[in-house]
Protein backbone atom coordinates (compact mmCIF):
# COMPACT_ATOMS: atom_id res chain seq x y z
CA UNK A 1 0.00 0.00 0.00
CA UNK A 2 1.75 3.46 -1.06
CA UNK A 3 1.27 6.27 1.45
CA UNK A 4 -0.18 9.37 0.64
CA UNK A 5 3.59 10.94 0.23
CA UNK A 6 4.57 8.03 -2.18
CA UNK A 7 1.19 7.85 -4.00
CA UNK A 8 2.26 12.12 -4.83
CA UNK A 9 5.87 10.88 -6.21
CA UNK A 10 5.81 10.02 -10.30
CA UNK A 11 8.91 8.94 -12.10
CA UNK A 12 12.59 9.98 -13.22
CA UNK A 13 12.34 10.37 -16.78
CA UNK A 14 14.77 7.90 -18.09
CA UNK A 15 15.09 6.56 -21.89
CA UNK A 16 13.86 2.84 -20.65
CA UNK A 17 10.32 4.78 -18.85
CA UNK A 18 9.45 6.82 -22.56
CA UNK A 19 10.95 3.72 -25.17
CA UNK A 20 7.30 2.72 -25.80
CA UNK A 21 4.90 5.04 -26.35
CA UNK A 22 1.90 4.23 -24.08
CA UNK A 23 3.85 2.54 -21.95
CA UNK A 24 3.17 3.17 -18.16
CA UNK A 25 6.55 4.72 -17.01
CA UNK A 26 8.36 2.71 -13.91
CA UNK A 27 7.80 4.90 -10.57
CA UNK A 28 10.86 6.15 -9.43
CA UNK A 29 11.23 5.62 -5.30
CA UNK A 30 11.26 8.28 -2.80
CA UNK A 31 14.71 7.57 -2.27
CA UNK A 32 15.00 8.53 -6.21
CA UNK A 33 13.54 10.93 -6.03
CA UNK A 34 15.11 12.67 -2.67
CA UNK A 35 18.29 12.70 -4.72
CA UNK A 36 17.32 14.47 -7.58
CA UNK A 37 18.77 18.13 -8.09
CA UNK A 38 16.20 20.58 -6.59
CA UNK A 39 16.45 24.64 -7.58
CA UNK A 40 14.21 27.08 -5.54
CA UNK A 41 12.58 29.71 -7.44
CA UNK A 42 11.63 32.91 -6.31
CA UNK A 43 8.17 33.76 -8.39
CA UNK A 44 7.38 36.92 -9.91
CA UNK A 45 4.00 38.92 -10.85
CA UNK A 46 2.65 39.06 -14.21
CA UNK A 47 3.25 40.27 -16.76
CA UNK A 48 6.52 39.12 -16.07
CA UNK A 49 7.80 35.45 -15.93
CA UNK A 50 10.78 34.27 -13.57
CA UNK A 51 14.36 33.20 -15.13
CA UNK A 52 14.19 29.84 -16.84
CA UNK A 53 16.04 27.98 -19.47
CA UNK A 54 14.00 27.58 -22.52
CA UNK A 55 16.43 24.36 -23.12
CA UNK A 56 17.31 22.42 -20.15
CA UNK A 57 20.66 21.68 -19.73
CA UNK A 58 20.86 18.40 -17.59
CA UNK A 59 18.27 15.94 -16.66
CA UNK A 60 15.23 15.96 -14.29
CA UNK A 61 14.95 17.78 -10.73
CA UNK A 62 12.54 19.12 -8.35
CA UNK A 63 11.29 22.81 -8.90
CA UNK A 64 10.42 24.45 -5.46
CA UNK A 65 7.95 27.53 -5.21
CA UNK A 66 6.21 29.22 -2.81
CA UNK A 67 3.28 30.80 -3.10
CA UNK A 68 1.18 32.79 -0.30
CA UNK A 69 -2.36 33.47 -0.67
CA UNK A 70 -3.81 37.01 -0.19
CA UNK A 71 -7.47 38.00 0.75
CA UNK A 72 -7.55 41.81 -0.10
CA UNK A 73 -9.74 44.09 -1.68
CA UNK A 74 -8.31 45.23 -5.16
CA UNK A 75 -9.12 48.29 -7.23
CA UNK A 76 -9.90 47.10 -11.05
CA UNK A 77 -11.40 49.92 -12.73
CA UNK A 78 -10.06 53.60 -12.90
CA UNK A 79 -13.84 54.67 -11.11
CA UNK A 80 -12.99 52.80 -8.28
CA UNK A 81 -14.67 49.86 -8.43
CA UNK A 82 -13.44 47.37 -5.76
CA UNK A 83 -12.97 43.47 -6.24
CA UNK A 84 -13.71 41.57 -2.96
CA UNK A 85 -10.18 39.46 -4.40
CA UNK A 86 -8.45 36.20 -2.98
CA UNK A 87 -5.33 36.09 -4.57
CA UNK A 88 -2.05 33.86 -5.05
CA UNK A 89 1.08 35.58 -4.25
CA UNK A 90 -1.10 38.88 -4.09
CA UNK A 91 -1.36 39.27 -7.64
CA UNK A 92 -4.27 38.46 -10.22
CA UNK A 93 -3.21 36.54 -11.78
CA UNK A 94 -1.20 34.25 -10.08
CA UNK A 95 2.08 33.74 -10.97
CA UNK A 96 3.39 31.81 -14.37
CA UNK A 97 5.55 29.02 -12.97
CA UNK A 98 7.50 27.49 -15.45
CA UNK A 99 9.31 23.57 -15.48
CA UNK A 100 10.54 21.22 -18.35
CA UNK A 101 9.10 17.95 -18.55
CA UNK A 102 10.16 15.35 -16.46
CA UNK A 103 10.62 17.97 -14.16
CA UNK A 104 9.26 17.37 -10.66
CA UNK A 105 7.17 20.96 -9.38
CA UNK A 106 7.07 21.13 -5.70
CA UNK A 107 4.73 24.01 -4.22
CA UNK A 108 4.32 24.98 -0.97
CA UNK A 109 1.16 26.85 -0.48
CA UNK A 110 0.72 29.21 2.38
CA UNK A 111 -2.58 30.71 3.83
CA UNK A 112 -1.94 32.87 6.58
CA UNK A 113 -3.98 33.04 9.85
CA UNK A 114 -5.18 36.69 8.75
CA UNK A 115 -7.32 35.21 6.10
CA UNK A 116 -10.84 33.91 6.60
CA UNK A 117 -11.78 31.17 3.80
CA UNK A 118 -10.16 28.04 2.96
CA UNK A 119 -7.82 27.70 -0.14
CA UNK A 120 -6.38 25.34 -2.36
CA UNK A 121 -4.60 24.68 -5.86
CA UNK A 122 -6.28 22.99 -8.67
CA UNK A 123 -2.94 22.16 -11.25
CA UNK A 124 -4.40 21.41 -14.88
CA UNK A 125 -0.72 20.34 -15.75
CA UNK A 126 -0.78 17.36 -12.68
CA UNK A 127 -2.05 14.03 -12.82
CA UNK A 128 -4.05 12.79 -10.37
CA UNK A 129 -7.75 13.32 -9.23
CA UNK A 130 -8.72 17.00 -8.27
CA UNK A 131 -5.32 18.01 -9.48
CA UNK A 132 -3.69 18.08 -6.37
CA UNK A 133 -6.66 20.10 -4.51
CA UNK A 134 -7.36 17.71 -1.92
CA UNK A 135 -4.01 17.65 -0.64
CA UNK A 136 -3.28 21.02 -0.54
CA UNK A 137 -6.58 22.42 0.87
CA UNK A 138 -5.28 25.01 3.85
CA UNK A 139 -7.25 26.86 6.27
CA UNK A 140 -6.33 30.09 7.52
CA UNK A 141 -3.02 29.32 9.70
CA UNK A 142 -2.18 26.52 7.42
CA UNK A 143 0.65 25.19 4.87
CA UNK A 144 1.04 22.16 2.58
CA UNK A 145 3.31 21.18 0.13
CA UNK A 146 2.32 19.20 -2.99
CA UNK A 147 4.95 17.86 -5.59
CA UNK A 148 3.95 16.63 -8.71
CA UNK A 149 5.67 15.24 -12.13
CA UNK A 150 5.45 17.46 -15.13
CA UNK A 151 4.91 14.64 -18.08
CA UNK A 152 3.10 16.62 -20.58
CA UNK A 153 4.28 20.26 -21.79
CA UNK A 154 2.44 22.90 -22.95
CA UNK A 155 1.00 25.59 -20.90
CA UNK A 156 -1.81 24.88 -18.08
CA UNK A 157 -4.18 26.62 -15.75
CA UNK A 158 -4.04 26.07 -11.86
CA UNK A 159 -7.12 27.48 -9.54
CA UNK A 160 -8.42 27.51 -6.38
CA UNK A 161 -11.33 24.24 -5.78
CA UNK A 162 -12.27 24.23 -2.53
CA UNK A 163 -15.40 22.42 -3.43
CA UNK A 164 -18.73 23.13 -4.90
CA UNK A 165 -20.22 26.72 -5.25
CA UNK A 166 -16.94 27.67 -4.06
CA UNK A 167 -14.79 26.84 -6.88
CA UNK A 168 -16.71 29.41 -9.24
CA UNK A 169 -16.75 32.35 -6.88
CA UNK A 170 -13.27 31.63 -5.89
CA UNK A 171 -11.70 31.50 -9.42
CA UNK A 172 -13.69 35.04 -10.48
CA UNK A 173 -12.55 36.28 -7.36
CA UNK A 174 -8.82 36.05 -8.88
CA UNK A 175 -7.38 32.95 -8.29
CA UNK A 176 -6.17 31.59 -11.31
CA UNK A 177 -2.65 30.96 -12.76
CA UNK A 178 -0.80 29.09 -15.58
CA UNK A 179 1.85 26.55 -15.31
CA UNK A 180 4.21 25.93 -18.74
CA UNK A 181 5.85 22.78 -18.75
CA UNK A 182 9.00 23.31 -21.97
CA UNK A 183 10.02 20.06 -24.05
CA UNK A 184 13.62 19.55 -23.00
CA UNK A 185 15.04 20.69 -26.07
CA UNK A 186 12.43 23.85 -26.28
CA UNK A 187 9.83 24.80 -28.56
CA UNK A 188 9.76 23.72 -32.03
CA UNK A 189 8.07 24.69 -35.22
CA UNK A 190 5.82 23.24 -37.25
CA UNK A 191 8.46 21.43 -39.13
CA UNK A 192 10.34 20.35 -35.88
CA UNK A 193 13.26 23.39 -36.20
CA UNK A 194 14.18 25.29 -32.77
CA UNK A 195 12.61 28.38 -32.29
CA UNK A 196 13.29 30.57 -29.27
CA UNK A 197 11.98 33.90 -28.12
CA UNK A 198 13.53 37.22 -26.98
CA UNK A 199 10.94 37.71 -24.15
CA UNK A 200 7.67 36.16 -22.22
CA UNK A 201 4.99 37.87 -21.04
CA UNK A 202 2.08 36.21 -19.11
CA UNK A 203 -1.12 37.68 -19.60
CA UNK A 204 -4.67 36.49 -17.36
CA UNK A 205 -7.74 36.96 -18.44
CA UNK A 206 -10.11 37.52 -15.89
CA UNK A 207 -14.50 37.85 -15.79
CA UNK A 208 -15.38 39.39 -12.63
CA UNK A 209 -19.14 39.65 -11.33
CA UNK A 210 -19.19 42.61 -8.77
CA UNK A 211 -22.75 43.30 -7.34
CA UNK A 212 -24.20 46.67 -7.60
CA UNK A 213 -26.71 48.42 -5.00
CA UNK A 214 -30.26 49.72 -5.40
CA UNK A 215 -28.75 53.16 -6.87
CA UNK A 216 -26.46 51.22 -9.27
CA UNK A 217 -23.11 51.99 -7.49
CA UNK A 218 -20.43 49.08 -7.14
CA UNK A 219 -20.57 47.87 -3.55
CA UNK A 220 -17.72 47.45 -1.59
CA UNK A 221 -17.49 44.52 1.46
CA UNK A 222 -14.90 44.12 4.14
CA UNK A 223 -13.81 40.84 4.33
CA UNK A 224 -13.59 37.73 1.51
CA UNK A 225 -16.39 36.18 2.41
CA UNK A 226 -19.14 38.77 3.03
CA UNK A 227 -19.82 39.40 -0.62
CA UNK A 228 -21.21 35.72 -1.18
CA UNK A 229 -24.25 35.79 -1.84
CA UNK A 230 -24.74 39.00 -3.63
CA UNK A 231 -21.75 37.94 -5.96
CA UNK A 232 -23.62 34.46 -7.07
CA UNK A 233 -26.65 36.32 -7.72
CA UNK A 234 -24.22 38.44 -10.34
CA UNK A 235 -22.53 35.14 -11.13
CA UNK A 236 -25.65 32.94 -12.23
CA UNK A 237 -26.78 35.77 -14.76
CA UNK A 238 -23.16 34.79 -16.87
CA UNK A 239 -22.85 38.63 -17.56
CA UNK A 240 -19.48 39.87 -15.91
CA UNK A 241 -19.19 43.11 -15.10
CA UNK A 242 -15.56 43.45 -16.10
CA UNK A 243 -13.54 41.46 -18.37
CA UNK A 244 -10.23 42.80 -17.85
CA UNK A 245 -6.11 41.80 -18.34
CA UNK A 246 -4.13 40.91 -14.92
CA UNK A 247 -6.55 42.36 -12.80
CA UNK A 248 -7.33 45.58 -13.80
CA UNK A 249 -9.12 47.58 -16.69
CA UNK A 250 -5.88 49.55 -18.04
CA UNK A 251 -2.90 47.54 -15.95
CA UNK A 252 -1.22 46.67 -19.12
CA UNK A 253 -1.11 49.82 -20.75
CA UNK A 254 0.35 53.47 -20.93
CA UNK A 255 3.50 53.29 -18.27
CA UNK A 256 2.82 49.18 -17.82
CA UNK A 257 2.25 48.50 -21.25
CA UNK A 258 4.32 45.61 -22.46
CA UNK A 259 7.76 46.38 -23.89
CA UNK A 260 9.72 45.00 -26.81
CA UNK A 261 11.99 46.06 -29.97
CA UNK A 262 11.77 45.52 -33.48
CA UNK A 263 12.96 42.30 -34.57
CA UNK A 264 12.57 40.54 -30.79
CA UNK A 265 11.00 37.29 -30.95
CA UNK A 266 8.35 37.48 -28.05
CA UNK A 267 6.24 34.51 -26.17
CA UNK A 268 2.84 35.23 -25.01
CA UNK A 269 0.96 32.74 -22.69
CA UNK A 270 -2.76 33.81 -22.04
CA UNK A 271 -5.00 32.03 -19.86
CA UNK A 272 -8.91 32.11 -19.21
CA UNK A 273 -9.79 29.84 -15.73
CA UNK A 274 -13.39 30.46 -16.23
CA UNK A 275 -14.70 31.84 -19.68
CA UNK A 276 -13.44 31.52 -23.52
CA UNK A 277 -11.74 34.47 -25.30
CA UNK A 278 -10.22 35.13 -28.08
CA UNK A 279 -6.51 37.03 -28.34
CA UNK A 280 -5.90 39.44 -31.01
CA UNK A 281 -2.82 41.49 -31.55
CA UNK A 282 -3.66 44.34 -33.38
CA UNK A 283 -1.13 45.01 -36.37
CA UNK A 284 0.51 41.88 -35.53
CA UNK A 285 -0.54 38.09 -36.19
CA UNK A 286 0.43 35.20 -34.32
CA UNK A 287 3.47 33.32 -36.30
CA UNK A 288 3.57 30.31 -33.98
CA UNK A 289 0.00 29.40 -31.91
CA UNK A 290 -0.47 26.72 -30.16
CA UNK A 291 -3.77 27.68 -29.34
CA UNK A 292 -4.54 24.67 -27.02
CA UNK A 293 -1.60 25.20 -25.37
CA UNK A 294 0.28 21.69 -25.84
CA UNK A 295 4.10 21.94 -26.75
CA UNK A 296 3.71 18.28 -28.33
CA UNK A 297 1.48 19.49 -31.04
CA UNK A 298 2.89 21.15 -33.80
CA UNK A 299 2.18 25.59 -33.82
CA UNK A 300 -0.77 26.70 -36.43
CA UNK A 301 0.92 29.54 -38.18
CA UNK A 302 0.05 33.39 -39.27
CA UNK A 303 -2.76 33.43 -37.09
CA UNK A 304 -4.95 36.58 -36.56
CA UNK A 305 -7.17 35.78 -33.78
CA UNK A 306 -6.56 32.64 -31.73
CA UNK A 307 -9.23 30.69 -29.47
CA UNK A 308 -8.60 30.46 -25.77
CA UNK A 309 -10.82 27.93 -23.99
CA UNK A 310 -12.28 28.48 -20.59
CA UNK A 311 -9.85 26.27 -18.49
CA UNK A 312 -6.75 26.37 -20.56
CA UNK A 313 -4.02 28.44 -21.36
CA UNK A 314 -2.67 28.94 -24.53
CA UNK A 315 0.84 30.68 -26.49
CA UNK A 316 1.48 32.68 -29.49
CA UNK A 317 5.21 33.62 -30.53
CA UNK A 318 5.58 36.87 -33.04
CA UNK A 319 8.21 38.84 -33.91
CA UNK A 320 7.60 42.50 -34.44
CA UNK A 321 8.58 44.04 -37.64
CA UNK A 322 7.22 47.58 -37.23
CA UNK A 323 7.79 49.79 -34.11
CA UNK A 324 4.08 51.66 -32.63
CA UNK A 325 2.00 50.68 -29.90
CA UNK A 326 -0.12 47.03 -30.72
CA UNK A 327 -3.19 46.33 -29.00
CA UNK A 328 -3.54 43.15 -27.99
CA UNK A 329 -7.31 42.49 -27.40
CA UNK A 330 -9.49 39.85 -26.25
CA UNK A 331 -11.31 40.44 -29.84
CA UNK A 332 -15.28 40.49 -28.75
CA UNK A 333 -14.39 44.50 -28.86
CA UNK A 334 -17.88 44.95 -26.55
CA UNK A 335 -15.71 43.24 -23.95
CA UNK A 336 -12.10 45.38 -25.11
CA UNK A 337 -13.28 48.13 -25.62
CA UNK A 338 -16.36 48.70 -22.41
CA UNK A 339 -15.16 45.76 -20.31
CA UNK A 340 -11.29 46.70 -20.02
CA UNK A 341 -9.75 43.10 -22.04
CA UNK A 342 -7.27 45.41 -23.67
CA UNK A 343 -3.64 45.72 -23.44
CA UNK A 344 -0.30 47.52 -25.17
CA UNK A 345 2.95 46.74 -27.05
CA UNK A 346 5.50 49.17 -26.72
CA UNK A 347 7.90 48.43 -29.79
CA UNK A 348 10.69 50.31 -30.35
CA UNK A 349 12.49 50.16 -33.59
CA UNK A 350 12.68 51.52 -36.97
CA UNK A 351 9.96 51.86 -39.39
CA UNK A 352 9.82 50.38 -42.62
CA UNK A 353 7.66 51.84 -45.38
CA UNK A 354 7.61 48.79 -47.23
CA UNK A 355 5.71 47.24 -45.05
CA UNK A 356 3.15 49.82 -44.39
CA UNK A 357 3.49 53.20 -45.46
CA UNK A 358 0.60 56.44 -45.80
CA UNK A 359 0.43 57.50 -49.90
CA UNK A 360 -1.84 60.09 -49.09
CA UNK A 361 -2.28 62.18 -45.98
CA UNK A 362 -6.23 62.91 -45.21
CA UNK A 363 -7.17 66.18 -47.44
CA UNK A 364 -10.69 67.51 -48.06
CA UNK A 365 -12.68 65.38 -50.90
CA UNK A 366 -12.83 68.25 -54.08
CA UNK A 367 -15.99 69.20 -55.25
CA UNK A 368 -17.16 69.70 -58.44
Amino acid sequence: MLTRREALLGSVLTAAAVATIGAMPAAASAKEVAGLPRERITLVAPPFVHAHDQVAKDGPKVVEFTMTIEEKPVVIDADGTQLNAMTYNGSIPGPLMVVHEGDYLELTLINPDTNTLAHNIDFHAATGALGGGALTLVNPGEQATLRFKATRTGTFVYHCAPGGPMIPWHVVSGMSGAVMVLPRDGLRDDKGRPIRYDRIYYIGENDFYVPRDEQGKFKKYETAGDNYDDTVKVMRGLIPTHVVFNGKAGSLTGENAMKAKVGETVLIVHSQANRDTRPHLIGGHGDYVWEQGKFANPPAKDLETWFIRGGSAGSALYTFLQPGVYAYVNHNLIEAVELGATAHFMVDGTWNDDLMTQVEAPRAIATQ
